[in-house]
């Protein structure tokens, strides 16, 4: 575990700060908050999950070798595998176009990372991702879009705060977990309170 754990961190130092190992301990925190009251769940399979969720994240790479290696690391029989990876497979947001899922450990860990991405945690990390990839903070010309397809929402180099628009201020109502729901409240409000100063700074009125 100790060779797993060593690589996992390896993978994610490659990655920017916005999906680096601190992320991924804090998408463990909250997992583990959940987990507090979803007693049913596997918590192994969630653990695993957690660790492994971005390492062929399709922002960093067009590969799954990393996860392929990782995985395999684990020597799970192949109905654990396939559970892992399908929680895996369900945790990305895809512009809306999340796959369908009935797996609780599935549904931990994606209002687990969706924790992750919104508050003052999920506002620093939008902007460190936009910085990494060279995108403005705002555009007031930019027009959010609707019912993108995963492509579409990769495809465009958004301006940061549209990034808000057109997933994270959605999250809040996506969330699945009575402890997730609960957790999203003030951090979703938080983040409302940021785009409120924010407008009144760009305005002239703060």
């Amino acid at each position: 575990m100790k060779d797993f754990l060593q690589q996992v961190k390896a993978t994610y130092a490659a990655f920017d700060a916005s999906h680096d190992f601190d992320h991924i301990e804090r998408v463990m925190q909250n997992a583990e908050a959940i987990l507090q009251t979803e007693p049913a769940a596997d918590a192994e399979l969630i653990r695993y999950a957690v660790l492994l969720h971005d390492v062929s994240d399709k922002k960093y790479t067009d590969s799954k070798e990393a996860e392929d290696r990782l995985i395999a690391m684990l020597v799970l029989d192949a109905e654990r595998e396939a559970k892992l990876r399908h929680i895996i497979e369900a945790v990305s947001f895809n512009g809306g176009n999340e796959i369908a899922t009935t797996m609780l450990e599935a549904k931990i860990v994606r209002d687990a990372d969706r924790l992750d991405a919104i508050g003052a945690v999920g506002i620093a990390r939008t902007f460190a991702f936009g910085g990494a990839k060279g995108r403005k903070l705002y555009d007031t010309t930019e027009e959010v879009r609707e019912n993108m397809t995963e492509a579409e929402y990769r495809s465009r180099n958004s301006a940061s705060v549209t990034h808000f628009y057109e997933k994270l201020l959605k999250l809040k109502d996506l969330m699945t977990t009575p402890k997730g729901q609960e957790l999203v409240a003030s951090r979703h409000a938080f983040m409302e309170q940021f785009l409120q100063q924010l407008q009144m700074e760009r305005d002239g009125k703060a």
